[in-house]
Formats: structure tokens, sequence, C-alpha cells
């Protein structure tokens, strides 16, 4: 954990925050202030541990947040662009409003992989992609979304979609958003049938997964909403409360016939307990498809919702979770105390 601390490691997000004796702070893994030495440290399992020891927040990392959250400099723009997808904001309009452009398109750049202006691009996008494809009118559903030309529309939104405004009925997109959890962002996807994709941010395999996703269903990835993304993010809220041992939330899980029938069993292993591969194996009918379960689990796009962090070696240790060990090890402790 020391280690951790000084090498300012954001994947240990939820593991421990790092209370500071000469300073009576304490911080999150990943804090910029200057590394206390290792006799100065002790570390607790979660900010409420630190606080009932007397120690207070450190204002440089805020470990009383979550991690991604948007800054309270940032909150105000945010709610503004909530309000109303189809804003315009320049550089000059973000000075209006007491922001540096530079400092915002850094935020947006290392946080969700794009510009400031791409990001209200790609919502302008993905709202009127809805409206276009349950029956509005192009042009209707341009002018509403602030462009001033139809081609104009037409060529931002082949750019974003992968297809042009009048093949909305026909064409699909998977809706992005970040959710917050104790164990750091997960990016979730979704189309109309379901929730297509759930995964920490910082899954290696991630880049790998969005394009298997982008193949399968024939889609772009496009930042905004979907109707299922409310009744997963307060699911997932209710789990790591302890409050919640199965989710309801629609599922759109797109693979091979064999894949599916892992991905089913997977979602059969009971909470609160684990399974080895070759238990899901012999239940699966073929004891010496080891490797190829473990491969289909190692192909879910939908951590958690799908339990793959129930899975564990035939001797009892733990073995291969894309979100990281520790992560695993965190839910597997979380559901054994709410049994």
């Amino acid at each position: 954990m020391y280690r951790a601390l000084a090498d300012r490691d954001g994947s240990f997000e939820g593991i421990f925050v790092a209370g500071v004796k000469t300073t009576g702070i304490f911080c999150r893994p990943a804090c910029t202030a200057r590394t206390p030495k290792p006799e100065n440290v002790e570390f607790f399992g979660s900010p409420r541990e630190a606080l009932v020891r007397g120690y207070r927040p450190c204002k440089i990392c805020r470990p009383l947040g979550r991690k991604g959250e948007f800054p309270d400099w940032l909150k105000p723009l945010i709610d503004e662009v909530d309000a109303d997808p189809s804003i315009r904001l320049r550089d000059r309009d973000l000075r209006a409003r007491g922001l540096e452009p530079s400092r915002v398109r850094r935020w947006f750049l290392k946080s969700h992989g794009l510009t400031f202006q791409a990001y209200l691009r790609s919502l302008r996008i993905g709202r009127a992609f809805g409206r276009i494809r349950f029956g509005d009118k192009v042009s209707h559903a341009a002018f509403d979304s602030g462009y001033g030309s139809l081609s104009g529309f037409a060529d931002s939104f082949k750019k974003t979609a992968g297809f042009a405004p009048r093949m909305s009925p026909q064409g699909r997109v998977i809706a992005i958003t970040r959710i917050l959890t104790p164990l750091g962002p997960m990016f979730a996807g979704a189309v109309a049938e379901g929730v297509c994709l759930l995964e920490f941010a910082d899954r290696r395999m991630l880049e790998t997964q969005l394009a298997r996703l982008r193949r399968l269903f024939h889609a772009e990835f496009v930042p905004g909403d979907n109707p299922h993304f409310q009744a997963l993010s307060d699911q997932l809220e209710e789990y790591f409360a302890g409050k919640r041992r199965e989710f309801d939330v629609p599922l759109a899980c797109e693979g091979t016939a064999f894949q599916k029938k892992v991905w089913a069993v997977l979602r059969a292993i009971p909470y609160g307990t684990t399974r080895s591969y070759q238990e899901q194996a012999r239940i699966l009918g073929d004891p010496r498809a080891v490797r190829a379960v473990a491969r289909a689990n190692g192909d879910n796009r939908l951590a958690i919702l799908l339990p793959c962090h129930r899975v564990i070696g035939k001797n009892g240790r733990l073995v291969g979770y894309g979100g990281g060990l520790w992560r695993k090890q965190y839910l597997l402790d979380l559901e054994r105390r709410n049994p």
C-alpha cells in the first residue's frame, strides 16, 4: 500500500486511504501531495475509519468524493449542458463563465478521452439520432440541435454515428456514459434492448472490448443518455451498499452460442458463493472445456452484472479478473459480509 501511495497508483482506488500522522489528514492512493515517510502513514479500509480515528479529508484529492466525479469548478457548466444539450459554447463563452478553456479541455481529455467541444457535439448527435429514429424530420432535429445548416449537421452526424441521418431508423448507436462506484469509474453502454457494456474505466482490454461491440452491434459509441442507465446506476448503488443480490436491468449480450451458454451459467452463480472453472465446465456438460470456459469468462463485457468475479481457481486462489484481482477480492468480501 505504501508503494502504491508513493507511485500515486490510482488503480488502488477503493481499497485503502492513507492517514498522515504528521498532518492529521487522509488521502486517496493517487493523491498528488508530497509522499510522507513510511513511519508517518497508517492505512484504513475506508474514509469512515480514517474519520473515526480523527483524520481530516485532504483538500487536494478530496477522498470523501468518488473518483471520477465532476470537480466543483466544473459542475455548474455540466448542469447547464445537461439542461440544454443543444447549447453551443465557444472559448469566449467559457471565459464569460469564469472558466479557462484549456483547463476544461484537459479535464475532458483526461476523463473522457475527447475534448469538451467533441463531447458537446456527441451529445447533440445522440439526441438527434433518437428523435429521427422515432419519426422526427431530419431538418427539425438538425435545427433544434443548434446546427445552422443541414449539410453541416449531416457531416457531423455521419462522422460521429457512422451513417447518414436519413439512415437513423435502420442504424444503431450505443449510448455510453460513466457511472461512479466505490471501486472507481465504470463505462456503461446501452442499446434499446438493454445494457451491453459495464467495464472498469482502467481495464487494459477496454479498447478491444469496445471494438468488439462496434462489430457485433454494427454501431458506433456516442456519449449520451439511455433509459437503462438510471436503473443500472440505482441497482449498482444498492449492490455496493449490500442491499441488492440480483440485477434485473435488461441486458444485451451479443456473442457466440457457446459464450452465451457460459454467461448464462455465470449469471446463475448464487450471490456470496464461488465456483471453479472446472465446475462451470461440468455444469455445461463438457468437463474438458475448462480453457474455453475461461476464455468466454474473459470475454464477458458486463462486469458485476455477469458475476465472473465469483469464478476462482480449483485450488481456491483468485485468478483472471480484467478489473484487477484486488477488485475481485473486494467484491467477494462485500458479498460475504452481506449473506
